[in-house]
């Protein structure tokens, strides 16, 4: 709710809870050290008991990349499509919890109908950029709530399944009390074109490309890897990835069948790298600037067996996720910088969106024609545009919620309302550890960051607090430290004479008081001087005893 990922929609009557989707949100570039942000599960943690079912409409990672860590505390069953599934069972299998798990496949076109507890559960098919791409009708007590799960309407899909149009007739005839709705291409007006006109785009770049050829999409873009097969073998090609992920994520969808190469264009990298430069396509992680992904390391030139240059042809399949454009376009800048052609989205046609656009989003109202609606799956603008576009197809104003993370809805045969609000923080994957950070440690990295530290130690003496010795300051990314001897010479001249000690003070317990008057007085004096605010660690010691380490 009003942002795009960390996707998780719990449904609540008497005592069964369901839970829809389970996914992670990526850290924007404030949020400096974090890997991943999860869901707030605490509303779950007392009611483990009480979920019945998890259901994931498709296996993207703001969909499924929260449910490792969300398992191992709410150990319920999770439905989801065949190769959603085997996605889910490799991430996993990747941290021990596999054969703890239990995972049910569906097939979506067997008309079936899961019950936990007193809801059922419909999917239907729907268009989106991966294969296998679910919504649900879910019936509850209070009536049939459909999710649409991420759709659009793509006439010519890569694997020729179409949105189950049949299947939402269906739902209207039966009246649907709530639409829960992706929003989050509304501001583009058209439809978003099919998924093959990227199919078309690599045919064209692939024929130009005089050397190596490198694609970089989402790990788990399933049909995008499938036209880069059909692009090079069309092209005598051969195509090898690059990247944990990807690789992962291919060899579960060939296994399963929902990558075709019956040519053999996939190779090895090892081979790949004794072909001709231009007999060859890699596949590749990071389309999102990630520094640790490979495209990043290929474009700071930190890859340990390949280096990009004059001849190459990298094409950006993906557009930057809302916070992302300055690390992909960084990305894209020293590519160029290195000799590379690089194609991507405002180039040529080389990626299309999985979501509907405004008049897909009209279209499924006009298909369900819901009593009420709940745009989900996008940010306030998405939602307020949503909004305007369910009045103009006959909606009323009060028949549409507006929901925040951790809003309590509340669905009647009466009404459709917020009526609470539920613990819904923010929860940091750090270096791959679940760490439920203070918003304050986040602050201190972005002071770290911007402003530098400063360290200020001195010795005083045990009963009375007078300076023995110091003070003497150390910083690092405040200031160069050659150039400034003067400045931190006049910082240390200054505590020295406004720490007067207090004679009152009983210095037994006054440490931490001592720490504020140093932290206070140096920043101070800092501003001041140069108008900035370096975090500052004071570092105490008593003369004749231990160190003490003053926290700031």
């Amino acid at each position: 709710m009003a942002e795009v990922g960390r996707n998780m929609l719990l449904l609540e009557a008497g005592e069964d809870i369901v839970v829809v989707d389970c996914g992670v949100g990526f850290p924007h570039e404030e949020q400096l050290g974090i890997d991943l942000v999860l869901p707030d599960i605490a509303y779950l943690r007392g009611r483990a008991d009480r979920v019945r079912a998890i259901f994931v409409t498709h296996g993207h990672e703001d969909h499924i990349g929260a449910l490792p860590f969300l398992l191992p505390e709410i150990p319920a069953t999770v439905y989801g499509t065949p190769l959603t599934i085997g996605l889910i069972a490799e991430k996993l299998d990747e941290r021990g919890l596999l054969h703890r798990a239990d995972l049910q496949p569906f097939d979506p076109d067997a008309g079936v109908i899961l019950e936990a507890g007193v809801f059922y559960v419909e999917p239907f098919r729907v268009c989106h950029s991966i294969p296998d791409a679910v919504g649900f009708g879910i019936t509850t007590p209070a009536g049939l709530i459909v999710h649409t799960g991420d759709f659009k309407f793509d006439p010519t899909p890569v694997d020729g399944k179409l949105t189950d149009e049949a299947k939402l007739a269906e739902f209207r005839e039966r009246g649907v009390r709530l639409l829960v709705s992706d929003c989050v291409h509304v501001e583009t007006a058209a439809a978003t074109p099919s998924e093959r006109v990227v199919g078309e785009a690599f045919g064209r770049v692939f024929a130009a490309a005089p050397g190596r050829i490198f694609v970089a999409t989402f790990a788990s873009h399933i049909h995008r890897v499938q036209q880069v097969l059909d692009a090079a073998g069309e092209n005598g090609r051969s195509v090898a990835a690059l990247g944990r992920s990807l690789e992962r994520n291919l060899r579960v969808a060939r296994e399963l069948g929902y990558v075709k190469d019956p040519t053999g264009t996939l190779v090895d990298h090892r081979v790949a790298a004794g072909l001709p430069d231009e007999r060859v396509v890699y596949l590749v992680t990071g389309s999102q600037g990630e520094d640790k992904a490979v495209l990043g390391r290929l474009a700071r030139d930190q890859h340990r067996s390949i280096a990009i240059g004059p001849g190459d042809t990298v094409v950006v399949s993906a557009s930057p996720i809302p916070g992302n454009e300055v690390a992909v376009f960084g990305t894209i800048d020293r590519l160029f910088a290195a000799g590379a052609n690089v194609v991507y989205p405002a180039r040529d046609r080389v990626h299309v969106s999985g979501h509907a656009g405004r008049e897909e989003i009209g279209r499924m109202l006009d298909l369900l024609q819901p009593r009420h609606a709940l745009p989900f799956h996008g940010e306030p603008r998405h939602m307020a545009l949503y909004a305007d576009l369910a009045v103009e197809r006959g909606m009323a104003t009060e028949e549409i919620t507006f929901a925040a993370v951790g809003s309590v809805i509340e669905v009647t045969p009466e009404r459709v309302v917020v009526t609470g609000q539920v613990e819904a923080g923010i929860v940091y994957v750090d270096d791959d550890r679940v760490a439920p950070l203070h918003e304050v440690v986040i602050r201190d990295r972005r002071i770290l960051a911007r402003e530098g530290v400063l360290i200020v130690a001195l010795t005083v003496a045990p009963r009375t607090g007078a300076i023995v010795a110091g003070p003497e300051i150390e910083t690092r990314g405040f200031v160069y430290v050659r150039d400034s001897a003067a400045l931190l010479a006049a910082a240390a001249d200054h505590l020295r004479r406004v720490l007067v000690p207090d004679p009152e003070t009983d210095w037994a317990t006054g440490w931490q008081g001592l720490s504020r008057q140093i932290r206070d007085a140096t920043a101070a004096f800092l501003f001041r001087e140069t108008r900035r605010r370096p975090m500052i660690l004071p570092v105490v010691s008593e003369y004749g005893s231990g160190e003490r380490v003053l926290d700031p």
